[in-house]
């Protein structure tokens, strides 16, 4: 049997975590040597009793193992081992992590530089914008983008990578050919030809509440730091922080609305030491030493890039900002007819550096 078939056989024994799984590896130097060893010799590892070495030895599920196997080359997944070349250095250092990773996509040596960024589902248009803006930021600056791919911010941070022609990577609390949720298949399908979906779980895991603190483990643990934007006291997003404390990470937050509840998460983290930022500038500059090497440096000024526009354009966009504003309100701001606002405004949504919100609101991109 090949090697990959050993480690499968690893990931799918009963009662035998990440931890155990390491220590294993760690006593025997490799995934097929467990397999061959007596029970005897499987008990002498802390955590394996009697229960654990029988399943080892007892293991018949090899032929779920070939079927994995199929659909992995199907389905044109890697199986990427601990003991892999392309396994992320990062992913490495922590205890627990997975013996053996799912990849659709590619995984490369830079995507060591990386950046989470995670918040809440139900996310304001604000905080789309401000995910977007800074993933767009970070990854323009040659950084690879972390997320969990799911709506919201998780959503509008991959999308800002993939629109700055970045790399960025989502892990999922599922196994890949059961996507979550299943209206983002199409940014699945983006993210995966301009980086990587990974997962832990093997084919056919539904997306159970269990899955995602552990995917939360993997997504700090793949970046030098974590950026909240909108959570809610109670929000997953506040599971990934406390990994990335535990690992030793940099947590960053962005202020939010006090009115609103999936603010309330990340100012009660300000309040408790995380580092406030507004710009992904602020990220850069505070993990610098770290990404030595990486950095675009022609991509850091702090003034943005824009195209040509006219006097009348400059007016326009100088009067709006990240809120929403609404024609009425830019019509009376600057003092300029309907007609004359809408093909302005038109002009510049076309050049990118403008967006349409639902009912005719307008904010910088």
């Amino acid at each position: 049997m090949s090697d990959l078939s050993y480690w499968l056989a690893l990931n799918f024994l009963p009662d035998i975590g990440p931890v155990v799984a390491r220590r294993l590896l760690s006593a025997f130097g490799s995934a097929e040597n467990i397999f061959r060893m007596p029970a005897e010799e499987l008990r002498k590892v802390e955590g394996v009793g009697e229960n654990r070495a029988g399943n080892i030895t007892g293991f018949n599920r090899w032929d779920t193992v070939r079927k994995e196997l199929d659909s992995a080359e199907k389905n044109n997944v890697s199986l990427v081992a601990f003991n892999d070349s392309r396994y992320p250095e990062g992913l490495k250092r922590i205890n627990d992590a997975p013996p053996l990773l799912y990849v659709k996509g590619d995984l490369k040596e830079t995507d060591k530089f990386a950046i989470a960024m995670v918040g809440s589902r139900s996310s304001t248009n604000y905080g789309m914008q401000v995910a977007e803006r800074m993933s767009h930021k970070l990854a323009s600056s040659g950084l690879t983008v972390v997320s969990g791919m799911a709506r919201g911010i998780d959503a509008a941070s991959h999308k800002g990578a993939l629109k700055a022609g970045g790399r960025t990577i989502a892990v999922l609390g599922s196994g890949l050919d059961v996507p979550y949720p299943a209206s983002n298949i199409g940014l699945m399908r983006a993210i995966q030809s301009s980086g990587a979906v990974i997962s832990e779980f093997p084919f056919g895991t539904p997306p159970n509440k269990e899955n995602f603190p552990k995917r939360n483990r993997v997504i700090s643990a793949l970046s030098f730091g974590v950026i909240v934007i909108e959570a809610a006291l109670d929000s997953g997003s506040l599971i990934t922080v406390g990994y990335a404390l535990e690992q030793g990470k940099e947590v960053f937050a962005v202020p939010g609305n006090i009115t609103s509840g999936s603010s309330r998460g990340t100012n009660d983290l300000i309040k408790k030491g995380a580092r406030l930022i507004e710009r992904a500038e602020e990220v850069i500059d505070e993990l610098r030493p770290q990404l030595k090497g990486a950095l675009r440096e022609d991509q850091l000024s702090s003034e943005k890039r824009l195209p040509a526009m006219t006097d009348d354009e400059k007016t326009l966009y100088n009067y709006l900002d990240a809120e929403p504003k609404h024609i009425d309100a830019i019509i009376r701001g600057i003092d300029i007819t309907t007609g004359r606002a809408l093909s302005l405004l038109l002009s510049l949504e076309l050049k990118g550096v403008i967006r349409q919100s639902e009912g005719k609101h307008f904010s910088l991109n």
